[in-house]
Order: structure tokens, then sequence, then C-alpha cells
């Protein structure tokens, strides 16, 4: 609140003025005065004298300009009684001891000054709906200011803290507005005022000075302003993007349908949608206007993962270039389009201040952090002039770190891979991977996210259509993309087996036009007792291994004219830890092979996925082997 006077005879005049009753068929009391002539310094004297304290200078002013004010709210206070009326509330009810209850034994200072007021509290009304205005001095501020509470006996609720009379007077005043919104016949000086602040807003947000719209909309909304609140979920859901929102009818508007419905469809599509299933969204969305056969065909494709973002125009073109990007994994290079062809965006219509469409988007909608919301919102667009250029934020860095590192380090879930194997393909288009490694009939299945791929993963007699797969089998749901050097990649983060005598490196059938390789780290045994954990590398070309080497503790099996960078012995040392060695081989890897891996993609993003051929070899003749599986799948959704 600003420490600057306060004038309440324009305050109370204006709302005299605006009043109008919450039916617009009721005429009663309308024209009424809302309060009564303001008291004098002595009778405000005396009233202080009475209760033996001065009163706050907020309610102080106040009952100066006007002695009671009729708030008339909906529910809850209806009348603020003038000084001949307050009086000590002193807890009629017992309230106090059943808040003192629920203090424990570290309590909140807010939960005691709650517990405290109902003894110590000044009430002001005299009309209510089981409701209390409290003025409590013993909750006050450098201003003298007491904080007043409102209590509505009938909502089970805490009660609601204002931190001054007058933040509660501004507070209802707001609220008077928002209930009469919706009336055409509300039209005054305040709704004119705050319609021009929304529409300052919307130009300040489409000229990426969304900091400054913030504050307008809110107040707006405060107001009950038509529009304000869709302009402001809009910067929320950018700035949050896990935060689900409610567009209302812009849903069914045709300008903004491509955009707002695939948002409102993602909370079912992700099984989140509780009361009455799809029947019950899709009755929602059909009472909104939308057409019921159009919503089915959204939330059918936001559900199966394949709905796509493709707006028209130049945005069309830049969105198109990044969703190639970033369906292969490369979500830096992907974001970089985005935010060069971010100017191009073309609202369309008033109610849309930025492409929220994105977000539902199953390959772009991950690329939005928080961080790369604020940058869209910081972007000048639909053909607006923007700020100074030295008041522009840098762009977001990339997310993604060079080379392999990574995979020693934690992942979204906060825990390091245990174990993971990876073919990289030199110069494939990721699509040709199912006919080089997949098993009979493999194709590209729906983008996946990681946890969704990891629960597949440890159900392979489940996954893909397989409906038996052979003990002693090894098939990997692996994810598939491209990295920034050009090599397709096939990997899997969630092998649950281990490398063995009868494995058998995929990398020279991966290699019929090219170079493939393949890398296996199997964290061994879950025993750290009888740890061991072992090494794989095997690089092929044109359909024949180059070499490879296996590495065992201390023992390494070797093949072929290994480049010095990528000697076993050099690269595991005894006297090292398995992390260090494990992050030279990685750093080998990238410098000798240009290998990489794009984290964000894999840990957070989706990416589409297929079954491998099995990477064991069957058992000949005379070979024997057990099968056991034990523990408890702690990706399970």
């Amino acid at each position: 609140m600003s420490s600057e006077p306060f004038d309440w005879h324009d305050f109370l005049g204006r709302w005299q003025a605006e009043w109008v009753p919450d039916d617009p068929g009721d005429d009663a009391g309308d024209g009424e005065p809302l309060g009564r002539p303001g008291a004098d310094e002595a009778a405000i004297v005396a009233a202080e004298e009475r209760l033996g304290r001065r009163l706050p200078p907020s309610y102080r002013a106040f009952l100066a300009a006007s002695d009671g004010w009729r708030v008339d709210q909906t529910a809850g206070v209806y009348t603020l009684g003038g000084i001949a009326d307050i009086g000590w509330f002193q807890d009629p009810h017992g309230l106090t001891p059943l808040y003192e209850e629920e203090l424990g034994d570290a309590p909140r200072e807010e939960d005691v000054l709650r517990a405290g007021m109902w003894q110590r509290a000044l009430r002001l009304e005299t009309d209510s709906d089981m409701s209390h205005a409290l003025l409590d001095p013993g909750d006050s501020d450098q201003d003298g200011e007491w904080a007043l509470y409102v209590y509505q006996g009938w909502s089970g609720e805490l009660p609601e803290r204002h931190r001054s009379f007058r933040a509660y007077m501004e507070a209802v005043y707001r609220g008077f507005h928002g209930s009469r919104a919706g009336r055409p016949d509300f039209v005054n000086a305040t709704t004119r005022d705050q319609d021009a602040r929304v529409e300052e807003a919307r130009l300040l947000a489409l000229r990426g000075r969304h900091e400054e719209a913030l504050p307008l909309l809110e107040e707006a909304l405060s107001f009950g302003r038509p529009h304000s609140r869709m302009l402001l979920q809009q910067l929320q859901q950018l700035t949050t993007p896990g935060r689900s929102q409610d567009y209302g009818f812009l849903a069914a508007d045709p300008r903004y349908l491509p955009e707002v419905l695939p948002l409102e469809a993602m909370t079912p599509a992700r099984g989140e949608w509780r009361l009455g299933g799809d029947d019950h969204w899709l009755g929602m969305m059909a009472a909104r206007g939308v057409d019921r056969k159009t919503a089915e065909t959204v939330l059918s494709a936001m559900r199966d993962g394949v709905h796509r973002y493709a707006p028209p125009g130049p945005w069309g073109r830049a969105v198109a270039d990044a969703w190639e990007e970033a369906r292969w994994g490369a979500t830096d290079a992907a974001w970089r389009v985005l935010r060069d062809g971010l100017a191009s965006w073309e609202a369309p219509g008033p109610a849309l201040i930025a492409p929220i469409g994105l977000l539902a988007d199953p390959f772009l909608g991950p690329l939005i952090t928080p961080e790369r919301g604020r940058e869209i919102l910081s972007t000048p667009r639909a053909g607006e002039a923007g700020a100074a250029r030295d008041t522009v934020p840098d762009p977001v860095p990339d997310l993604d770190p060079p080379g392999l590192a990574w995979l020693t380090g934690p992942t979204v879930d906060g825990q390091p891979l245990d174990g993971y194997r990876c073919v990289w393909v030199e110069g494939a288009d990721p699509a040709a991977l199912p006919a080089l490694l997949g098993q009979e009939g493999a194709e590209l299945d729906v983008p996946t996210t990681a946890r969704e791929l990891s629960w597949r993963a440890f159900r392979p007699r489940e996954r893909d259509g397989v409906e038996q797969v052979e003990h002693g089998e090894d098939r990997a749901v692996v994810a598939v993309g491209r990295t920034a050097q050009a090599w397709a990649f096939a990997f899997d983060g969630h092998s649950g087996r281990h490398l063995n005598e009868r494995f058998t490196s995929p990398a020279a059938a991966a290699s019929a036009s090219g170079r493939a390789v393949v890398v296996w780290r199997d964290p061994g045994a879950a025993s750290a007792r009888h740890r061991r954990v072992a090494f794989h590398l095997s690089v092929a070309e044109l359909g024949r291994e180059l070499y490879a080497f296996t590495v065992r503790g201390t023992e390494i099996q070797r093949s072929g004219e290994i480049p010095e960078r990528l000697d076993p012995a050099r690269l595991f040392r005894p006297e090292t830890s398995e992390l260090d060695d494990e992050l030279r081989v990685l750093e080998a890897l990238h410098l000798e092979l240009g290998l990489s891996l794009p984290r964000f993609a894999l840990t957070q993003g989706r990416l589409r996925t297929f079954t491998t051929r099995s990477w064991t070899r069957a058992p000949q003749p005379g070979e024997r082997y057990s099968y056991l599986t034990f523990g408890r799948n702690r990706h399970r959704p």
C-alpha cells in the first residue's frame, strides 16, 4: 500500500456513482447511498477512548469520510458499521483454542497471529452472512495499520487476510466490479480505464515487454475485465510451461482453435482427466461450441503423440524446419530456428499474444523451458516494434553439452544412468535404422518420453507387438535420432541386461553404407560385493568390423588395429576409479570419432523408438544358461 495520502472522498464517491445492483433485474436499493456522512474528529476520539486504542490510520480516515458503508457482497459481509457500532470481537464462538491446537511445535508467525486474533480483534460488520470483518491490533505494520481478516463461518476456510482496512476496501471494490463485469450496461470510467489498460498490456506483450504487461493484466483481472484472463494465462503458460490453463470459449473460435484446443486436450490425453473421462471433456468442449468430431480428432492425435503444430505463413515455415530438427533430437538447433522465426509470428486475432500452440506439439513442446518461454515473450512479434536492443535479454544458452560425458551425471530424475548402450551410424538417415538394426517388421513408433521408454524397456514380452520373446534373447527398445555431427543413433538407457559371452555386436550389420560404432556400458551385478563393470566398443565399416575391445575389471579383450586414443590399456587404469575411466573413454570417443548424444531429447524430450534384433546370439549346441530376473522397477509410472 502506498504511503501517499489516500482520497477517501474520491474513492467512495466513485464507488457510489458506479454502484448498480448485483442482479440486473433487481432495482432495490438502486440510487440509495452506500455510506453515511463522515464522523467528526471529536466523535472518532470518543470512540477511541471507549475502545482504549487509537484506530489505525486508513480506518480512521475512512470514518471521517463515511461513518459506515454498505459493501453489499453477494456472500460475506454486507454492511460495515460506524463508530457507534464497532466493538471488540472477544471470540464469542470459541475459535481461539481450535486455532491454537493447530499450531504444532514450530508454528509460523502468521499462524500464531491468526490464533491470537480472535480475542483481541475489533469487529466492524453489522450485517453479514455468518461472516466477520475483524481488525487485528496485534498484526500491525510500521505505518500503524492493522491487518483486517474476513472470516466466513460457513466456508470452512482460514480467514482471508488484508494488510490494512484500505487494502480490504480496495479488494471489495474490485470484487464489486468483477461480479458485474459481464453486464453490458455496466460501463463507467473505471471499466473504460481498465479496458484501456488491457489493450496497453496486449501491445506491450507483443512488443516483448511482457514484464510491464503483467501487472496491468493482473489488475484488470481483479476488476473482472474481459480478455484480461486469457492474455494473462498466455504469459503464465509460457513462463511455467507445465502449468495447465483453461481458455474457455477461445477453443471454439476458428481463429484460435488450432492453437488452443490441443492445449486443452493435453490433460485428458495424459490420462489425468478423471471426472467422467473423455466423454465429460468432450461434453465440456461441445458446451463451449467446439464440434465434437473436431475435439475427438484432436484428443486422439494428442493421445497418440502424432499431433503437429502447423501454423501458416513464414512462422509456419520456421516451425516446420524446427520440427524436422527436433524430431531427431537436435533440440538446441530446433530452438534456434524457432527463436529466429519468432518475429514473423502473426496473431490470428486480438485474444492471442504468443504462439502457445507450440506447447502441445510432442516434439516442440518439451523444448519450451521456462527460460525459453520468457525469451519468446521478450521477442517482439506480430509486427510490433520492440524495446531498445540493449534491454533485450541475452539468448538462452544451449541445453545440450557437447560429447558424451553427460552420461555419467544425473538425468531428469536426479539419478545417473546405470547402464546404457548405443549404436551410431555415420551419415545415415535415422529413419533407416529399423531396417539396419530392428527385429523383423520393425518400424519407428510414435514419439516417446524417457519415462515411457523405461517402462517399455522393462517389459520385453509386451512391447511392440512381440508376443513371445525367447529366453536368452536381448532385444532393446531404442530411442532414435541424429547428432550434430550427422551420426544417426539408436540409444538404450534401460537395458536391464548384461554383456555376456554370447553378445554379438550389431556394428557390422549397421555399417552397410559407412562407419558404425557400438558402445555398451554394463554396470555388472546389482550386489556391490560382486560388481564387475564391463565396457564394450566396436567399430565397423562397410559390413566389416575394424576393431573392438571389451573390458571387465582388469581383463581386456581386443581385436583389430585400435587407434592410440582409444587404446583400452591407456583409458582403463588400475589406479583410477571406474568413473574416471568411463569419463576418459567417453571423452576419447568424442574426440576421435566425433560421437555425441543429445541429453535434453533423451531425458526430457520425446524421440521415436523401435525394437532391435537380439544383441545376443542363440545358444550353440551344448551351451547352457540360466535366465533370472529380480528386483522392482522404480521407473514405473
